[in-house]
């Protein structure tokens, strides 16, 4: 099985440290869509001017997140056209280490929206090596982004982004599953979305529209016109007031590229959907893991 991660949008290298997980913004909010010949890097990428909109240094800020794990937000801070100047004089300089820097913040990042976008920010070199780090948010909710401890899981699954690890994924009505590393995620078609070059899973919400219905039967109601698969190639399990079941089809089976999985997990009056395609059979094994990470009692905040 192939593991899509990441890349640092700083340095391009890859992603694998689950300690610390970097993102980067490549322009500021109110520069997205300009024309290109409006942007003007000053030798570096991290020092932005843009006609009519502003002036621009990327800044790193640091949230910390549940389970031992640092998110690096590689975001841009607004500033007036003398401290962008005097960052593009000390920038692999000396005096860079010295370098402090006053502004607003310039991307809107969720899950904290407008309350960080536009909050005043102090920015100071911590590290030589990287970029100036986000010290002091001045914003009576935007300032717990640094002060604060986040649930992984509420942070990063903002994120469509594949991310280097797994995280579980609110479907709605309490229902959850877990997008597993290295997979981008979106949302359409009233499903959620996981996908990588070699491997991709769907997942929906179906409600039973047979009030009082046991959780087998709307399972028989669902299977309805689902494939014979062989004994080998089907399971069933118990879920906690209610049930389990999955079967998976080879390409000899279904005549198609790849190789297809189809599970439910069914509780009363609601089910949950599964569809993963995948190109190498082993990842049968991560296809049954995402099905098993279906679960109608998880709240995920």
């Amino acid at each position: 099985m192939t593991t899509h991660l990441p890349t640092c949008a700083c340095c391009g290298d890859a992603l694998a440290d689950e300690r610390r997980i970097d993102f980067g913004f490549n322009l500021p909010d109110a520069a997205l869509g300009a024309p290109e010949e409006a942007l003007h890097r000053l030798g570096v990428r991290a020092l932005l001017r843009v006609d009519g909109v502003g002036c621009f240094i990327r800044c790193l800020l640091p949230v910390r997140l549940t389970r031992d794990t640092e998110l690096v937000l590689g975001a841009w801070t607004e500033v007036d056209e003398a401290t962008l100047r005097r960052a593009h004089e000390l920038w692999e300089q000396p005096g860079y280490a010295d370098l402090s820097v006053e502004g607003t913040f310039a991307n809107r990042v969720q899950p904290w929206g407008d309350d960080l976008l536009g909050a005043a920010v102090t920015a100071k070199v911590t590290d030589p090596e990287e970029l100036p780090c986000v010290v002091e948010v001045r914003h009576p909710v935007a300032s717990r982004v640094l002060t604060r401890t986040w649930d992984r899981d509420h942070v990063l699954s903002r994120f469509p982004q594949p991310l280097p690890v797994d995280v579980r994924t609110d479907l709605g009505g309490r229902w959850s599953v877990l997008r597993t590393a290295g997979l981008g995620a979106s949302f359409a078609d009233g499903a959620d979305h996981f996908t990588a070059p070699d491997r991709s899973a769907s997942v929906s919400l179906m409600r039973d529209d047979v009030p009082g219905r046991a959780p087998e039967d709307f399972l028989t109601a669902l299977l309805s016109g689902a494939p014979d698969t062989r004994p080998a190639q089907r399971v069933r399990e118990p879920l906690g007031g209610g049930v389990r079941y999955a079967f998976w089809l080879t390409p000899q089976d279904s005549g198609r590229p790849r190789h297809e999985f189809y599970g439910m997990a069914v509780a009363p009056g609601i089910a949950a959907g599964l569809h993963c395609s995948y190109e190498d059979p082993a990842d049968l094994a991560w296809a049954q893991r995402i099905w098993r990470s279906l679960d109608h009692a998880v709240n995920t905040r």
